[in-house]
């Protein structure tokens, strides 16, 4: 259905969508929920079988990618789901459950703008959106990264210099590694990336904020913070056109009870919080975040962990984005999928994920090389040539091609890597709660009059409002009945509509040995009734409904 061995620009990916919709019109639409600074839509693809109940009737998933300008494969795992989901319909039950009785909500590329320089023939990496940022002026001076042999690649510069941090490693020169703290008297290198010099002045070679400045991840509204205290955060919470489409179209949309969103890179998978650590978390949430990832262990062999613990780009430092603000504003429980770890594939093993590119051996630096000698011949390191720099003069350019090394899976091992999200994701949706209809039961009472007992239960894993952050923090409505009178018929007891309570799921049903006393044997189910004045053979309907559960609705036929 899509290309596994390559990245698509725009055009075409809206050409893929459109064709994997027009293929299967029971079961997807395809939609915009905004556009970007530059005006592409953003593409949302909803997957449910539209024959057994419309999208905002079923519990949903919600799953986006590409936020970030060159972490593209996260597309690629978008459509591969859309693929796997729309394929199986009808063959894998549980796939065919999952739309019967759920909806997935799929973003392919949140940030079309920065994807399509990435994917430029004179490519251009910025971490999100082209909108200028913090200021609207270009750099006065400095490094400005670009592809300046023209050769499609953006690679490292080599610099001579006998104060430079670099030196060849002494067994394999093409290897780069840092000078050793007390090292004088070598062959010493600055190393920068490929780029142009701008008001180069031929001694100081600073390297500016690009222009291009925003990164969109940090535009979420939860704990936003100025750019003074988190780089790339935007003028104020969701400023950004591509955040606040992503933003609104989530909070229309209250059935979500869940979210995935994919980056690259480091192959783990990561959860909340952010900015606090996991004893500050609701306890029975932390047990499905804990089911959750174990789960992904199993089905895609990252390690699930926490960002606050095990993932922080500085020990004195908190991020925050989406998996934070999806479960912290809307109690639905959300995770981050870094695609791809060269290292492991490299047979680095044991790396601490973001500790490792502040410092590592460099054993493991000739692992890698090796290993991308073997699997990208000659395009992953890439042998460094002499170059006649328009500012600099003679430089070499060459190393690290981390685009396709780091940034993304090589071609050929694409389909492989993003293959194994789509299950994941499907056990993840079908975790939801779900509203479903158990029994309606007509008493009569004599003299026109009829007793209807109307019960609903919720056969799914997590409770009706999803987690316990949700009930502290959202206070969403419980289970809400409501019966249709045709004309002539009387509501003699009870409210047309009425207000049950949450209902819970299985998961926190203890084991059978678990020594914690027991409660209402029952939690998952409530019951609706009403005394009606009418006569037999009258047809009413009754209804109950949830925010995120879902909705039911059943006919009675009194008598």
């Amino acid at each position: 259905m899509f290309p596994y061995d390559r990245f698509v620009k725009f055009e075409e990916l809206t050409a893929l969508l459109r064709k994997a919709v027009d293929a299967y019109p029971g079961l997807s639409r395809l939609e915009p929920i905004g556009s970007s600074f530059e005006g592409r839509p953003i593409w949302c693809v909803t997957l449910t079988n539209f024959a057994t109940g419309s999208d905002r009737d079923k519990p949903a998933y919600y799953v986006d990618a590409n936020i970030h300008a060159t972490e593209l494969s996260g597309s690629v795992a978008a459509l591969k789901l859309i693929d796997t989901v729309l394929s199986n319909y009808g063959k894998r039950e549980d796939i065919t459950r999952l739309l019967d009785t759920r909806t997935l909500y799929v973003l392919p590329r949140v940030n079309p703008d920065g994807a399509e320089w990435a994917l430029a023939d004179k490519p251009r990496f910025i971490r999100s959106s082209t909108r200028p940022y913090p200021f609207d002026e270009d750099a006065i001076e400095g490094l400005e990264v670009e592809d300046v042999d023209g050769d499609g690649r953006i690679l490292m510069m080599r610099i001579p210099d006998p104060n430079g941090p670099w030196k060849k490693h002494p067994d394999e020169a093409r290897l780069m590694v840092r000078r050793d703290p007390t090292e004088a008297g070598g062959e010493y290198y600055r190393i920068v990336t490929e780029g142009r010099v701008k008001n180069y002045d031929g001694f100081n070679l600073p390297v500016p904020r690009p222009k291009q400045g925003l990164d969109l991840n940090r535009n979420f509204p939860e704990e936003w913070r100025p750019e003074s205290k988190q780089l790339g955060a935007g003028d104020f919470p969701t400023s950004e056109p591509e955040v606040r489409a992503c933003v609104e179209f989530i909070n229309r949309h209250r059935n979500i009870c869940g979210g995935t969103f994919f980056h690259t890179w480091s192959g783990v998978l990561l959860r909340p919080f952010g900015t606090k650590p996991d004893d500050e978390m609701p306890p029975e949430d932390l047990w499905v975040f804990q089911t959750q990832g174990k789960k992904g262990e199993e089905l895609t062999g990252y390690p699930a962990i926490s960002v606050f613990h095990e993932f922080k780009y500085h020990p004195k430092e908190v991020i925050t984005g989406t998996q934070d603000w999806l479960y912290t504003e809307l109690g639905s429980y959300a995770w981050v999928v870094e695609i791809w770890s060269p290292m492991r594939e490299a047979g680095i093993t044991g790396y601490k994920y973001i500790d490792w590119f502040r410092d590592h051996p460099v054993e493991d630096d000739l692992k890698l090389l090796r290993w991308s000698d073997q699997v990208h011949k000659g395009q992953g390191y890439v042998d460094w040539y002499t170059f006649d720099h328009p500012e600099l003069g003679p430089v070499e350019l060459g190393g690290w091609n981390r685009f396709h090394v780091f940034s993304n899976p090589p071609a050929h091992l694409m389909e492989r890597e993003v293959a194994k999200f789509p299950d994941w994701l499907v056990f993840m949706a079908l975790m939801s709660p779900r509203l479903e209809h158990h029994s309606t039961v007509v008493t009569p009472l004599g003299d026109d009059l009829w007793r209807i007992d109307f019960g609903v239960h919720n056969t799914g894993y997590l409770p009706t409002d999803v987690s316990k952050l949700t009930r502290e923090k959202v206070r969403p409505r419980g289970v809400i009945g409501e019966i249709s009178l045709p004309e002539g018929a009387l509501l003699v007891e009870g409210k047309v509509r009425m207000e049950g309570p949450q209902l819970e799921g299985r998961n926190n049903v203890h084991t059978l040995v678990s020594f914690f006393p027991g409660g209402n044997a029952t939690p998952d189910r409530h019951r609706f009734r009403w005394v009606v004045r009418a006569r037999a053979g009258t047809q009413l309907e009754c209804t109950a409904r949830t925010d995120r559960a879902g909705v039911v609705r059943t006919a009675v036929t009194l008598g």
